[in-house]
């Protein structure tokens, strides 16, 4: 690891501390899911939500900007799957249009930061 870049780095991510908010509010829908459908629903959509904040972290202790990139798209591609359970979510009537909207506005605002962090990445691997 370069010895300019902090330790543990991401907790410092404005976009990781919304991405534990995001997780929060998961939590919460996955709760008041029926008891017969929290196991698979519910863990399928923990797990995607969770994996956007554990690849975040991954990423960051990564030697390179390729790699951290790597980590970010993984990331966003959870955020989709994310984004798509609630959605199913929200057809089957499990969360509310207000509760959907919430968390699309989450995953939207996190998407497009991660989206920028990544272009910088890029353009810094191009130099």
């Amino acid at each position: 690891m370069a010895t300019t870049m902090k330790k543990f780095r991401f907790l410092e991510w404005d976009v990781y501390r919304d991405t534990r908010e995001l997780f929060s509010l998961i939590l919460e829908i996955v709760k008041k899911l029926p008891k017969e459908y929290r196991y698979e629903l519910g863990s399928q959509v923990i797990r995607s939500a969770f994996s956007v904040i554990l690849n975040m972290a991954e990423g960051s202790g990564k030697n390179s900007d390729v790699e951290l990139n790597r980590f970010i798209n993984i990331s966003l591609g959870s955020l989709n799957e994310t984004l798509a359970a609630t959605d199913v979510l929200r057809y089957n009537k499990f969360v509310t249009e207000k509760e959907f909207a919430n968390i699309y506005g989450k995953i939207d605002s996190i998407s497009n930061r991660l989206g920028g962090f990544k272009k910088k990445l890029v353009v810094s691997n191009k130099s």
